[in-house]
């Protein structure tokens, strides 16, 4: 084997441990996202002076929701990555789920917002959607502004979770 082929090998196992390392650090096994590939994002036109004719107007998200062929893919790129949860590649298993969510002002498409949550843990994707709802709720009735509901998910959504739904 040539010294150059060898090289070449090495250089694609080092990226291939990088990725799985960077993937590690993703699969969580409580089903929070990484926060340094997912901090989360905003949608710049959803503002607290916008939201009455945005986020709390009735199918709103259908209006702004990505394409399942943008998200699908953009899953298996994530999956294959490393940001799975205990190898399981199944994209079945997980949600695309946007991690400040459409209903409180986030990104539809920023990657920085989007990532595979899996669907069958204690914290899983059905468990999280009962919190979307419940401060999209509060942010539209005013209980809370737009900059508060949208930190919720930026920061632990777990912990929010008993102060405004209760046990899961």
């Amino acid at each position: 084997m040539k010294l150059r082929e060898l090289l070449g090998i090495l250089v694609t196992a080092a990226t291939v441990l990088l990725l799985l390392g960077d993937g590690a650090a993703a699969s969580t096994a409580n089903g929070l996202p990484s926060k340094s590939l997912t901090p989360g994002a905003i949608n710049k036109l959803v503002t607290q002076a916008t939201i009455h004719s945005t986020i709390c107007v009735s199918g709103y998200t259908k209006t702004i929701r990505p394409p399942s062929s943008y998200t699908t893919g953009l899953k298996r790129q994530q999956l294959a990555a490393g940001y799975n949860l205990n190898g399981n590649l199944s994209t079945s298993a997980y949600e695309e789920d946007h991690l400040v969510p459409l209903e409180v002002g986030g990104s539809p498409r920023s990657v920085q917002n989007l990532w595979p949550e899996p669907r069958h843990i204690y914290w899983g994707a059905s468990v999280k959607d009962r919190l979307e709802n419940r401060i999209h709720a509060l942010v539209c009735d005013g209980s809370l502004t737009l900059a508060q509901g949208q930190r919720i998910f930026e920061t632990n959504w777990e912990a929010a979770f008993a102060t405004y739904v209760g046990a899961p």
